[in-house]
Order: structure tokens, then sequence, then C-alpha cells
């Protein structure tokens, strides 16, 4: 039987580690061939071996989504390659730590802002193009609930999530009459490097695994799917 994303060319940024090598792991298995996109060339190939081995197909590009000018190129690549992009997963991120907003280091806020929006912003320009050549394109962006609370300590991740969904929101407006379909995907509470950082007393085995909220993604990726503009729980 064919999976539901047979023959997909799909792309996942943050695929090293977390959701992103799990949402990876599962489009594989339901037939897409997964671009895998992190900074760890190892952790990269650590998932390329576990698709490879499941009999899926993958292509790994290791970078920095911060030297934005390598998102352009992979763009201007993934054309040559493939002449489309029917998935793109914005799923990788980063906390910055915990802070009063008035103590964040210029440095580290300009950080969260980078990967967690702007990077995100440059995906969107550069894989537009692509995603309109596909029959049904899906971009898919994490978020979190702190995007809509305003917990003390949060203000950089905060910020940067209640920005990328307005962008995403934004985005999928202004495509809703092409065959693109874009969503954010809220997990809660999941067993990842990110969630100990900011809750190191935390037991994570009280927590869902990353495997476990695959299916959310694989249903918003699907060409059948209409939703678009919104903000899904996991």
């Amino acid at each position: 039987m064919a999976g539901r994303l047979e023959d997909r060319i799909a792309l996942v940024t943050g695929a090293s580690r977390g959701i992103g090598a799990a949402v990876a792991r599962r489009f594989a298995a339901e037939g897409a061939k997964v671009i895998l996109v992190a900074r760890t060339q190892g952790g990269l190939e650590e998932i390329d071996d576990e698709i490879r081995a499941a009999g899926g197909s993958a292509v790994l590009s290791p970078m920095d989504l911060t030297d934005f000018a390598k998102i352009d190129q992979m763009g201007g690549a993934i054309f040559e390659r493939f002449g489309r992009l029917d998935i793109l997963v914005g799923n990788a991120g980063v906390l910055g730590g915990l802070s009063p907003v008035g103590h964040y280091d210029p440095k580290t806020w300009q950080r969260v802002i980078d990967v967690n929006l702007t990077a995100n912003y440059r995906l969107i320009r550069s894989f537009d193009p692509l995603l309109r050549q596909s029959d049904a394109g899906r971009a898919i962006f994490v978020t979190s609930g702190a995007a809509r609370a305003a917990h003390p300590y949060w203000g950089a991740y905060a910020a940067s999530k209640a920005a990328l969904e307005t962008l995403v929101r934004t985005y999928a407006a202004e495509v809703v009459k092409t065959s693109i379909r874009a969503n954010l995907v809220d997990p809660g509470a999941v067993r990842t490097a990110m969630r100990a950082e900011a809750y190191p007393g935390e037991d994570p085995l009280t927590l869902p695994r990353a495997e476990d909220i695959a299916e959310t993604f694989v249903t918003l990726a699907e060409p059948a799917c209409q939703r678009t503009g919104e903000v899904v729980g996991a």
C-alpha cells in the first residue's frame, strides 16, 4: 500500500533531533523523499541511516539557517534537482535561555529572532516559488503556547513565536487562492532537549515523545488537507 505522502518532496529544518527528526522519519515512512536540514552533520547522518534502514529516502543539507544566503542557494539546488517542493516544515528553533526582558544579551536576542522568525521568512521567500510548482504545496511551521501567553522570563522566545504566527497566517491569506496551504503546529509539552532546557527539574518520562505528535504533521502535509492559516494543536 502506498504511503500517504508517496513521492512528495519534503524539507524539514531542525531535522537532526527532537520533533524535526521524528517528523522526518515519519514522512519518509509515508513515502516522501525528505530533505534533512540542520547544523549538525553527525546528527543528520544518524537520521539518514535510520530512514534508509527502514527503506526510506533522504537527502542531507547541513547548514546554519542564520546563514541566510545559503537558504537561497538551497532553493536553487532543490529547483534544479526536483523542480518543485511539496512540503516545507519550518521546525528549527532556539529558546535563548530564560531572562527578564531588560537583561537579554543583544546577541542572544538577535539569535532567537534570527532562528525562530527571520529564517522562516527566508524559507518562505526562497521556497514559495517551489511550493507553487507543486500540485498541493504545504507549509508547516512550529509554534508554541508561549506565543499567546505572557509568562515571565520567556520574552525573546515568546515574541519570536508570536511574530512567526502572524507571519504564517499572513502568508496563508496571501496564497489562499493557490494550491498552497500554510499552518502552524503547537506541539505542547514534548520530550525534547528544548523542553529540558526550559524545565530542567521536569521528569521527561511524563511527557509525550516527539514521535507521538508526528501524525499531526502528516495530516497537514497531505494533498487532501485544506486547512490553512490555523494554529493546530498536536
